[in-house]
């Protein structure tokens, strides 16, 4: 395959970012098995609408399509040191403030691709036919790039041995709540993949949040995330200093109802930049700091978590606050964690801006290897697209910090 058979990568897209991109593959041992990889990314980057094997092929030649076919759905190249390496670049390169997971929703027409099922999905609210996938995303000011997929399975796929049979699912991969998917994910960029963990962003409102806020907390992960203020039951906080000194102990006294008073008495306007409407937002934000407990220990006791909760009003003529965000940031300002919790806006708008052009649905194969390699490619041509144009400024530079809960000292711009 020549230089004169690969796509023409459009003008917006820098060769040296894609260079750098393209050297995540050096983990794949086979020379022309990352030849396929760089022409299949190129492809995603290259051809209008649908990504399929023949337009990615494109004029590659005879058998390009089943070269790429190859390379994608059977080639057992392994994606985890692909995402590894590409984090390492993008952390280093972007500086990402964040890790905000992002659940994915893909509709199919069949049932033969892997994972798909008909199931209620929340954010669409109503019963469709489709997988259901997690995504860790970096993000930063001016950019943002998913570099770890999780593809939650129903159980019905992973007790049938036929089905898991057809879809070559690996023995050690079980079914997996797509909250878990996500969780599992930023613990094992923390762990294996051994990058500085920045705050996590991620909604949990439509489960119990206390499992997963106490699992990322053992593992002195940051976190701030949604949740449904129902799901909360405030107890006494530990005896520190609150936010608000009388204020803050009211909720202490008198349960739900005093801490969404305590919440209405501490608010402040904070400023933060919306991306996805490109335009800088004022919204009034309370902070209290809650006590929840996480299990019962062998004397009977409850073991607790200390948080901040965070309050927002985005309609400020209404009493009762429209987010909820619970966060163990509980030495930075409740500004900084909001903050934090917006850049979700910033990866919000680059999956609807970016990864939806690149083909993050499209995927038409039905193995299990498959999905995990051709997201693994967009996230590539996703990075070379971010680092492209990663110095456009679209928004003036921070001015405070986050303090991380695993060190006191440990402070990272947000």
């Amino acid at each position: 395959m020549s230089t004169h058979d690969q796509q023409t990568l459009p003008r917006t897209i820098s060769q040296r970012a894609f260079t750098e991109v393209l050297s995540s593959l050096r983990s794949i041992p086979r020379s022309d098995q990352r030849r396929w990889g760089e022409l299949y990314a190129r492809g995603l980057l290259a051809v209008e609408g649908k990504k399929t094997m023949r337009a990615l092929a494109g004029g590659a030649g005879s058998g390009a399509e089943q070269s790429l076919y190859q390379f994608i759905s059977k080639s057992p190249w392994d994606a985890d040191p692909v995402r590894s390496y590409l984090a390492r670049l993008l952390t280093e390169r972007a500086r990402p403030l964040a890790w905000v997971v992002r659940p994915l929703v893909i509709t199919k027409v069949g049932r033969h691709s892997v994972g798909v099922e008909r199931q209620w999905v929340s954010q669409i609210g109503r019963v469709v036919n489709c997988q259901r996938a997690m995504s860790v995303w970096l993000a930063w000011d001016r950019g943002s790039c998913p570099v770890e997929w999780q593809l939650a399975l129903p159980e019905c796929w992973t007790g049938q041995e036929t089905l898991r049979r057809r879809a070559a699912i690996p023995a050690h991969v079980g079914s997996c709540p797509p909250e878990q998917c996500g969780v599992d994910s930023v613990s094992k960029m923390a762990r294996q993949w051994g990058l500085r963990a920045r705050p996590v962003v991620m909604d949990l409102r439509q489960t119990a949040p206390h499992p997963f806020c106490a699992h990322l907390s053992a593992q002195q992960i940051p976190f701030v995330v949604r949740v449904d203020p129902s799901s909360i039951t405030p107890v006494p906080p530990l005896p520190q200093p609150a936010p608000g000194g009388a204020a803050g102990r009211a909720h202490a006294r008198t349960g739900s109802a005093g801490l969404l008073s305590a919440l209405y008495g501490q608010r402040m306007p904070v400023e933060w930049f919306d991306h996805t409407a490109q335009t800088m937002r004022a919204t009034l934000v309370g902070a209290a700091r809650v006590a929840l407990r996480k299990g019962t220990l062998a004397h009977g006791q409850a073991e607790r978590l200390d948080l901040v909760l965070l309050a927002a009003w985005t309609d400020p003529g209404r009493r009762r606050p429209s987010e909820f965000w619970l966060s163990n940031l509980v030495q930075s300002q409740p500004g900084t964690v909001y903050r934090t919790a917006m850049l979700s806006r910033r990866v919000e708008r680059d999956s609807a801006a970016v990864s939806d052009g690149l083909g993050i649905r499209d995927f038409e194969g039905r193995s299990y290897r498959g999905w995990h390699h051709h997201m693994t490619m967009v996230s590539l041509a996703h990075a070379a697209t971010v680092l492209s144009h990663s110095r456009a400024p679209d928004l003036p530079p921070p001015t405070d910090r986050v303090l991380l809960p695993s060190s006191p000292k440990a402070e990272v711009s947000a």
